[in-house]
């Protein structure tokens, strides 16, 4: 193995989590990359709404609205998310609601909120954009379409800074894995994975591809977000078989809780795409006269 190779191999061993600290707060690389998600998505919303007013007709102050509400949404839905999917001390932790968001822990040190769910993220940003669709009068699939094109790229911070704070790592790379040997990393001395970039790149750079390819091909409003959650579900169950599954949950049948809800993102995006299809006059897209409010 190389010099450059063993150098990447051992990345984490080189590599402090910790960017800095503020008034004796660590600042992790994964705050960081959580914050740049969001604010890309954003601002990747603004520049679709700007060049295809006909498609997404909605003013830049709606959008900013929509975005605070679709936030918080997100936060909210990740973490306890996490707390009913994966989290151990669920039970916990629902018994005493005011801990979920305790950036302390028992013993008054600082840790931040440790635990995000993408799928608890998923289901706040869903439930978050209903409301505000309902109360605002607003296209609650145009703005899902939108979000389909605005969040694969900025989904790909996340997993980066997945792999910057050394969480969520991947399997033990095979012996007879040639390939797995050179782009493998070292942790707490076994050789892994790093599916965090993986996962990046299936599910951030060749999603936002097969979304951008199919929003030239097709014009059914809430066809966008029923292709992205399949092309989601598919590329982060292909993902998750050089992900190492979560200790506290095992596998079921064979597959990672990862892998059982991709299934249901992928069944809910393809009978989504059926009604669509079976009711294409009533949700076929338009330019929208209407005046935001």
């Amino acid at each position: 193995m190389g010099g450059d190779m063993s150098f990447w191999n051992d990345i984490y061993q080189k590599f402090d989590p910790i960017a800095f600290s503020v008034f004796g707060f660590p600042m992790h690389w994964y705050g960081i990359a959580y914050v740049c998600a969001l604010l890309f998505a954003f601002f990747v919303a603004k520049i679709i709404i700007s060049r295809a007013p006909n498609r997404f007709p909605i003013s830049s102050h709606m959008l900013d609205s929509y975005f605070i509400w679709a936030e918080i949404g997100v936060i909210l839905g990740a973490r306890i998310g996490y707390i009913i999917i994966y989290d151990p001390m669920r039970f916990w932790y629902l018994a005493h609601p005011w801990q979920i968001f305790n950036i302390f822990d028992t013993a008054g040190n600082f840790v931040g909120i440790r635990g995000m769910s993408y799928h608890g993220a998923i289901i706040g940003f869903l439930l978050a954009s209903w409301i505000f669709a309902r109360l605002k009068k607003q296209s609650f699939l145009l703005y899902m379409d939108l979000a389909a094109l605005s969040i694969p790229l900025a989904y790909v911070f996340g997993r980066i800074g997945n792999f910057l704070n050394q969480e969520l790592y991947g399997r033990v790379v095979l012996d007879s894995d040639t390939f797995g040997q050179m782009i493998g990393i070292i942790v707490d001395g076994t050789l892994r994975y790093p599916s965090q970039l993986l996962e990046a790149f299936l599910e951030g750079v060749v999603v936002f591809i097969i979304v951008l390819v199919s929003a030239r091909l097709v014009r059914t409003k809430g066809m966008l977000i029923a292709i992205y959650a399949i092309s989601y579900g598919v590329m982060r169950f292909i993902a998750e078989y050089w992900r190492e599954p979560d200790s506290q949950m095992g596998l079921f049948f064979g597959l990672s809780m990862g892998q059982i809800l991709c299934c249901c993102m992928i069944l809910c995006g393809s009978a989504l795409m059926l009604y669509l299809r079976a009711h294409p006059k009533q949700i076929k897209t338009k330019a929208n006269t209407r005046k935001d409010k």
